[in-house]
């Protein structure tokens, strides 16, 4: 049986995929779910396929926890990171989705090169959420168009095993997008605490006519996630 594993940071970036009704599974239906150990998981399968996707956090190590705990079920064949990024170029609309081309890991200078035949842009992994100032240096030092905390552990791991890598991601906010400082309401963990957010903006209605957009672009983004990758899938 084929294994494919879709990791991302929280469940919102992968409900449109996980929502999709898979024929051919044992009974056509949305990919059933279940948690464990802070771990979200869903999975569906045929006689010849399993996907399983997977969501722990944001951050490296976090993404990491999710690869392992997708191999406590056997080994993966093929692995995409999905989830939302920002963008490093004002030219990169929010919402729309993009199937990148390659990842730079900003802590080690690796590179990892997607299996990807169409991507053109790179992406830039983070050890926290870029601001507009942070963004703008990653777009100068890296020349990428994406910046996200995941993608590069997904890589690295993909390139250990030697299995096909994609990294799909879809972007919630644009470069000149002004936002709380996220990395504030990051548990050690790379939960979003979200209780925590919203009594911070609630006081704060500057912030609220960026909030609203990045959650438009955030369920653009991640609708165009999902068709990017069943779409790959098809081909």
């Amino acid at each position: 049986m084929t294994r494919t594993a879709f990791i991302a940071a929280f469940p919102g970036e992968l409900k449109p995929l996980v929502s999709t009704v898979v024929s051919g599974a044992s009974s056509a239906r949305v990919w059933p779910h279940s948690s464990r150990d802070g771990i979200h998981f869903w999975a569906v399968r045929n006689e010849e396929e399993e996907w399983i996707a997977a969501c722990a956090g944001a951050g490296q190590a976090a993404a990491t926890r999710a690869f392992a705990a997708i191999e406590d079920g056997g080994p993966v064949d093929l692995v995409f990171s999905l989830g939302w990024a920002g963008a490093l170029k004002s030219g990169l609309a929010a919402g729309t989705a993009h199937n990148v081309a390659g990842v730079i890991d900003v802590k080690t200078g690796e590179r990892f090169r997607c299996d990807a035949e169409s991507g053109n842009e790179w992406l830039v992994t983070a050890p926290a959420v870029a601001n507009q100032d942070e963004k703008l240096r990653l777009a100068k030092a890296y020349h990428a168009a994406l910046v996200d905390m995941e993608a590069a552990a997904i890589a690295r791991l993909a390139a250990m095993r030697e299995i096909p890598f994609y990294c799909i991601k879809g972007v919630s906010d644009g470069l000149g997008a002004k936002l709380p400082d996220f990395n504030r309401f990051l548990s050690p963990t790379g939960q979003l605490e979200t209780v925590r957010l919203v009594l911070y903006s609630m006081f704060r209605p500057w912030h609220w006519p960026a909030l609203v957009q990045m959650g438009e672009n955030s369920r653009k983004a991640s609708q165009g996630i999902a068709e990017l990758v069943l779409n790959l899938l098809e081909a």
